[in-house]
């Protein structure tokens, strides 16, 4: 007769992180986010209405777990005019630091952090998969950010027949 050895690992020792606490630690993170971005958003409209800029479109597309903006252009009116070099004060929180960090950015750079932000916050992994695309537009004049999202998805439909 011979010994047989088991073939499975021993199982894991249980977790020690408490995800409780890492949950309202994230939760708690959101939150300070949030309060950062109507003071952003004002400093942005500011900037765009100072420029004469009255609204900003942003296009993005995403798929396979990739995503990116496409474009962004600017208008006065019905012209499409080109964003100032204009820099504005951005407040954010960085993943390694609790206090906030006032950056300098340009218009566009601020227009492109609030797009991508905006997209996380509401549609979380837009990039993955079949993915999505859309535009987001920034009024100026209306001091307010529309998003109209396409989410693309493969579907099927199963059938069954008995004859």
């Amino acid at each position: 007769m011979s010994k047989i050895e088991p073939t499975l690992a021993a199982p894991m020792a249980p977790s020690r992180i408490d995800f409780t606490a890492v949950l309202a630690r994230q939760t708690e993170r959101d939150a300070r986010i949030a309060a950062l971005r109507p003071a952003n958003k004002e400093r942005l409209f500011d900037g765009l209405s100072a420029a004469g800029i009255t609204h900003v479109t942003v296009s993005f597309d995403g798929y396979g777990d990739s995503g990116q903006v496409e474009s962004i252009a600017a208008y006065a009116g019905d012209a499409e005019v080109a964003l100032p070099k204009t820099q504005i004060a951005y407040a954010a929180l960085t993943w390694d630091d609790p206090e906030v960090e006032m950056r300098v950015l340009s218009l566009e750079d601020v227009v492109e952090q609030l797009a991508y932000d905006f997209l996380s916050d509401t549609h979380g992994g837009w990039e993955n998969n079949d993915g999505a695309y859309s535009e987001f537009c920034f009024d100026a004049r209306a001091r307010s950010i529309h998003l109209e999202f396409n989410e693309r998805f493969t579907s099927s439909e199963l059938y069954t027949h008995d004859f």
